[in-house]
């Protein structure tokens, strides 16, 4: 049976042992003659504790059985294999067993001669199938065991509604500690292939490097350049493009905010709003489609007009693309920002003689600051992060300068370019892509930084 077979009918029991646990108490509470005042809590808790007694302990025997199974399925098809087989190195086994794994599975791996494969794949298909059975077996019975169990215990005293809380306190607990450990889990697994690296190239030439040419040959039959590390022209380029990015996103989407929530109408706003966040469920590569064909021509052509020279993949075209892209974002969560200011805020500026703008300036926006720049964050994470735009639109040249009108390429860029195609995780050359993603970390550490002061130390409070 196939695990997605089976959790529909472990959710199938989970709704039958809820009906069966609000039931249960229903006739308890009438059996006994108070009615359901009597019970200490409220019949669905009851049929929420039967439904989690099913769910909880068969969705762990699942997720436990589905994670040690095909390692103890590849103990056991390993060890039936001729010596000849065992001795050989763990990467040939491993291809060996997959070989034998897409032959099983009805694929073919050029194993129709070789009896010994043939016969281990069909020893694998048996250990699968019962195994499969099996876990089907075993997470049906345990949540059938654990549905009658809290419906047997079900009565007026049973405290459910506080089994039900706790549960769901734990639930929540685990989902934040799973957050926490992912996050941990990224930075670390980050940091040491970045040690790695910082022990072949010095962290100085790293970050204060000012050429980046990582061709190193990857194998002993390659012949390439030393190459150089240098981190600088990378930052300078990526802060390029999100600060033009910036410059029109920002005020174009928190002037639209503003008008959206103070001057428009009902039904104007019902009508824009979701038009303008349409652009935010546009694929990146359509916006890099629409950069590298017409906008990067066109300010080419109008550099050319004025006599300035404009690279045909420039930071320009990408950065104005880019910040088309991001409008949504920051108009979507300012207009939401600014509409949760309380309008008593408003109407007491207005009843002072205030005009709208100066209520606007002096009362709405101070008061929806730490939003606004949450946003404005958002916003720039995007921009920071955004890969495709810049491949189509800035190109792949890393170049230390600061005008925008010459090609640059990004961080995200070059961590792609670097885990494209034949690598070798032994070399600098891939590794530099961990080193560049634990700078672009502490790049947005620093952000939020910044942006928390800024909301500490301009932030209004109203009671």
């Amino acid at each position: 049976m196939q695990t997605t077979t089976i959790f529909l009918t472990l959710l199938a029991l989970c709704v039958l042992s809820f009906f069966m646990g609000r039931n249960r108490s229903r006739v308890v509470a009438m059996r006994l003659g108070g009615g359901l005042a009597s019970l200490h809590s409220l019949p669905q808790h009851y049929g929420y504790m039967a439904a989690m007694w099913a769910a909880i302990p068969a969705l762990f025997l699942l997720v436990l059985w589905s994670g040690f199974e095909s390692t103890i399925l590849y103990k056991l098809v390993v060890a039936q294999l001729p010596q000849s087989i065992q001795d050989m190195p763990t990467s040939e086994i491993g291809l060996y067993y997959n070989q034998l794994q897409g032959f099983a599975q009805g694929g073919f791996g050029g194993t129709e001669g070789d009896p010994v494969q043939v016969a281990a794949s069909e020893h694998y298909r048996v250990l699968a199938s019962s195994s499969s059975q099996l876990k089907a077996a075993m997470v049906l019975i345990v949540a059938v065991l654990g549905g009658l169990l809290a419906v047997r215990r079900v009565t007026p005293l049973l405290r459910a509604r506080n089994h039900v809380e706790k549960i769901f306190e734990w639930i929540l607990f685990g989902s934040s500690l799973v957050a926490v450990l992912t996050t941990l889990g990224i930075i670390l697994s980050i940091l040491f292939e970045a040690v790695r690296f910082f022990k072949v190239i010095p962290l100085q030439d790293f970050l204060f490097g000012l050429q980046w040419s990582p061709q190193m040959a990857i194998r002993a039959d390659q012949v390439a350049a030393s190459g150089s590390f240098g981190f600088l022209p990378l930052l300078v380029g990526t802060l390029l493009i999100s600060t033009v990015a910036l410059l029109i996103a920002v005020p174009v989407g928190l002037m639209s905010a503003i008008y959206l929530s103070e001057y428009a109408s009902r039904r104007f706003r019902a009508v824009t709003k979701p038009v303008l966040e349409i652009l935010a469920g546009v694929p990146t590569v359509v916006y890099g489609f629409f950069a590298a064909l017409t906008v990067a021509p066109f300010i080419r052509e109008l550099g050319e007009s004025v006599g300035l020279s404009v690279a045909s993949e420039s930071a320009m075209a990408a950065g104005l693309v880019m910040g088309i892209m991001i409008i949504p974002f920051v108009m979507s969560l300012s207009d939401d920002i600014i509409n949760a200011v309380p309008d008593s805020l408003r109407e007491a500026s207005l009843g002072m003689g205030a005009t709208m703008s100066e209520t606007i300036r002096k009362v709405v926006m101070p008061a929806a600051l730490p939003g606004i720049v949450g946003g404005i964050l958002l916003a720039a994470s995007r921009a920071i992060g955004e890969t495709m735009i810049v491949v189509m639109a800035a190109g792949l040249s890393a170049k230390l300068t600061i005008n925008p009108l010459e090609a640059v390429t990004t961080i995200t860029v070059q961590i792609v370019s670097l885990l494209v195609g034949d690598q070798e995780f032994d070399n600098p050359k891939t590794l530099a892509a961990f080193a560049l993603g634990l700078v672009l970390f502490f790049v947005t550490l620093l952000l939020n930084v910044v942006a928390l002061y800024v909301v500490r130390k301009y932030r209004e409070q109203y009671e």
